[in-house]
């Protein structure tokens, strides 16, 4: 179970509150401008500009106590650095490849870990990334009549960005293909089934291709024996559907989840 929910917050042109001195809250202040917010010193002035998230910073500890109880009052999300128990949200380490923006978080269990894990996915991703992404969008109108209907393009895109797929996003030079891709790319399979068999209820124990297909599934059929931790795995917007089940389906892929017998 997730102990946070990850948003990305637009804060451009808003107000950020960021209170206290020192290397910390020029950190966060730092952060805040880089996404295009300003920042409010003054709690009562970040109050009145209608600021909806703060960072409390204050090396006093019953000063950080006191400004988060009244932020959190006055209906402000709070962050208080190195006391995730006065935390309404966490910061998490960012990796920018602008617009990919990718956020690494532990829940304010361990801001190091994050930065490392972020570390090694920055020498994973190609610096060319967000131009992907970039032409990508561009192309949204093209994407649109070449494949009219929404769970087509899912499809199509899902093979082309997968590995080894036209547009590896882990290979340099992917946004160059993309118009390529389009003129080339088959029609989509309207349905397509796959079974697999889970042998157990730790999602851990997922092979790598049971990984993929169910981050990627339109549709889910399982036995009422899977458990819910490897259901998790699954795409949020995925259909579930509880076997036996014979009623309509979306066009896409279909996982059926069978447990292993005697597991």
């Amino acid at each position: 179970m997730m102990r946070s929910l990850p948003l990305f917050h637009r804060v451009a042109g808003q107000s950020v509150i960021v209170l206290g001195e020192g290397a910390a809250a020029e950190a966060k202040r730092r952060l805040v401008e880089r996404a295009g917010a300003y920042t409010s010193s003054e709690l009562e002035d970040g109050l009145l500009r209608g600021a909806r998230l703060a960072f409390v910073a204050h090396e006093d500890a019953a000063a950080c106590e006191a400004d988060a109880a009244r932020l959190r009052a006055a209906g402000v999300l709070v962050n208080t650095v190195d006391r995730p128990d006065l935390c309404d949200f966490t910061v998490p380490s960012l990796l920018d490849r602008d617009p990919v923006l990718i956020a690494v978080g532990t829940s304010g269990a361990s801001a190091g870990l994050a930065k490392q894990l972020r570390l090694r996915l920055e020498a994973l991703l190609p610096a060319d990334l967000g131009r992907l992404a970039e032409t990508l969008n561009s192309a949204r109108a093209k994407l649109r009549a070449r494949w009219p209907i929404a769970a087509d393009r899912r499809m199509a895109l899902d093979a082309a960005l997968a590995e080894g797929g036209a547009l590896d996003p882990l290979k340099d030079g992917a946004a160059v293909s993309v118009d390529e891709w389009l003129a080339e790319a088959p029609a989509p399979v309207t349905v397509e089934a796959i079974e697999l068999t889970i042998s157990s209820d730790d999602p851990d124990e997922l092979t790598l291709r049971q990984a993929r297909l169910l981050g990627s599934a339109d549709a889910i059929l399982f036995e009422p024996e899977i458990g819910s931790a490897v259901l998790d795995r699954a795409r949020a917007d995925a259909v579930r559907r509880t076997l036996p089940h014979d009623g309509s389906l979306p066009r896409g892929l279909v996982l059926v989840l069978r447990r292993a017998p005697n597991a």
